[in-house]
């Protein structure tokens, strides 16, 4: 039976260009580098967080699912809360130099802080 993807185009208006091709907006992500290779930078940061300091991890190249794992490992070996998404680890705290050491650890060898 084939599939009915009609829902998938409301909000389309009609073309009458012969080579139109629709766009169904799924974007293939990026691959995830290894960790040698990956340069995550490590930053503090105050803003729009009711005064509350939180380290920030940016710089991640990969996939979501990948990125959500790696901020949960962090999450979990510093013993605070976060989140994790749009492509930057927030974790809770003041907690650069443990970041950094716990990156390290795991082989993501150019990580600093910035």
């Amino acid at each position: 039976m084939k599939s009915n993807d009609w829902k998938d185009r409301l909000g389309v208006m009609y073309s009458t260009n012969p080579d139109f091709q629709y766009n169904t907006g799924n974007e293939e992500e990026e691959e995830t580098l290894p960790k040698e290779k990956q340069q995550l930078r490590i930053a503090l940061d105050k803003r729009n967080r009711g005064g509350k300091a939180v380290t920030l991890i940016t710089g991640f190249r990969g996939t979501a699912g990948d990125l959500e794992a790696l901020g949960k490992f962090l999450k979990v070996k510093c013993g605070v809360g976060g989140s994790a998404k749009d492509g930057e680890i927030i974790v809770q705290g003041d907690l650069r130099p443990k970041v950094l050491e716990i990156l390290q650890k795991e082989g993501y060898v150019k990580s600093r802080i910035i």
